[in-house]
């Protein structure tokens, strides 16, 4: 079966329901004929149930593994960044490695005794620094 089959089904009962309850106005207006209540409420029903005909259908599709699970977009790197993780802002920069990292990768690299530090002078771009302050 289709993948759009159950968008398909979806819609079609959708107009369904909407024929069905099209049908309310002409039973209030002319009460001699009852087979105009009938007949819209047969739509409605017809369209109800191939509405949920389409999600079952959609909901086993999903649940075969026939329609791909959503991805979600990986980062993007981020220009200016950390040396070691490439996912944060640097602000400081071993002279010693010439690496410039980011708070938590200075936690890992820091050594008093053979490294240098100083401010690092990698300006990232205004998109890295308002994605690195959760703006």
């Amino acid at each position: 079966m289709n993948l759009q089959a159950g968008n398909w089904m979806i819609g079609m009962g959708t107009a369904g329901m909407l024929l069905g309850l099209c049908f309310i106005p002409a039973v209030v207006m002319d009460r001699s004929d009852t087979s105009l209540l009938a007949l819209g409420a047969c739509a409605f029903s017809l369209g109800t149930l191939m509405v949920a005909t389409g999600i079952y259908v959609k909901a086993r599709m999903l649940q075969a593994g026939l329609v791909p699970a959503p991805q979600t977009p990986s980062p993007k790197k981020i220009k200016g960044a950390c040396d070691l993780c490439h996912g944060d802002v640097p602000i400081i920069q071993c002279r010693v490695h010439q690496l410039h990292l980011c708070a938590a990768c200075l936690g890992e690299h820091y050594d008093y005794r053979s490294c240098a530090y100083t401010p690092s002078t990698r300006r990232p771009s205004s998109k890295s620094m308002a994605r690195a302050h959760g703006a």
